[in-house]
């Protein structure tokens, strides 16, 4: 992030300095062409000319380029000073959200847990404590993704061996057959062979969170494929449910977007997926089609 701010500073600076240069090049070069006017016509003038003006070239050169190292290196500072403040920031955001999470999964379990231990089958507040239980586990699973969302998106938060992302996928969507016979759903695995260095967990996890925004949104079919391009090995979840806005197709990676009427699910969900693709150093993003949803991650 510092190297691209600091690159963006010196190259204004670099046009700023480079149109000056060609002014002040073009100025020295009609000033000669006034002086030398007579004898340019001549062999010897013309000569004579292009000599000074390569001088002149050279000189503006000699100049401009210690000028750039040096503005480089004080881009290179102004562009520390000015992100500090901002990872110092968000690195503070991160520590408080974990911080958070830790301090409530504890109070989570234990409403849960108890919830469950009261519950007896003639009780008559017995479906008071299923409901309290289950929405203190629901509780705690957001807590856990918020903490997943509190860490840097590196290699440093996986646990990388190589696997056949095929095979994971095609175990992880049987977990969403019945689901899917449920609603009306077509489930259609098209997977090829694929080996990636990867986190298995974390791709299960990935491939579960697709699924399950597909399944909420297909109206018909959801079709997951996996296949190699020359970006890698893709993993693409498609859905024939609502096309997604233009202006809503990065909106929807955002933590706790859920879109106009979506009232099911944490909101969480592609937040997940788009930080397990980046941590594997690939990609995620959204591709409309003709009456298609795709979520498409990238592996390197």
């Amino acid at each position: 992030m510092t190297a691209r701010l600091a690159l963006r500073f010196l190259a204004v600076f670099a046009l700023v300095l480079g149109a000056l240069s060609a002014g002040a090049y073009m100025f020295v070069g009609r000033e000669y062409t006034s002086l030398m006017l007579p004898l340019l016509g001549t062999p010897e003038g013309s000569a004579a000319y292009a000599h000074a003006m390569q001088r002149v070239a050279w000189t503006i050169a000699a100049f401009d380029l210690p000028l750039l190292a040096i503005v480089g290196v004080a881009s290179w500072l102004l562009a520390r000073a000015a992100i500090e403040p901002l990872l110092a920031a968000q690195q503070r955001e991160r520590a408080f959200a974990a911080d958070a999470a830790h301090a409530l999964r504890s109070p989570l379990a234990t409403i849960a847990s108890v919830s469950q231990a009261a519950r007896t089958d003639d009780d008559a507040h017995a479906q008071s404590y299923g409901t309290i239980a289950a929405a203190a586990m629901e509780a705690s699973r957001i807590v856990g993704e918020l903490l997943t969302l509190a860490r840097s998106a590196d290699e440093r938060a996986l646990v990388k061996e190589p696997i056949d992302l095929a095979a994971v996928v095609r175990d992880t969507a049987r977990e969403f057959a019945q689901i899917a016979v449920d609603r009306g759903v077509t489930l259609d695995v098209r997977a090829q062979s694929a080996i990636v260095e990867a986190d298995e967990r974390r791709v299960r996890e990935l491939t579960r969170n697709l699924l399950s925004n597909a399944v909420r949104h297909a109206r018909d079919r959801i079709v997951v494929e996996v296949g190699h391009t020359d970006a890698g090995t893709e993993l693409s979840v498609a859905n024939d449910g609502d096309v997604v806005a233009p202006q809503d197709r990065e909106r929807i990676f955002e933590r706790f977007y859920r879109g106009a009427g979506r009232a099911e699910g944490s909101g969480l969900g592609l937040s997940i997926v788009r930080w397990i693709a980046h941590a594997h150093g690939g990609t995620a993003a959204l591709r409309n089609g003709e009456g298609v949803t795709a979520f498409v991650v990238t592996f390197p």
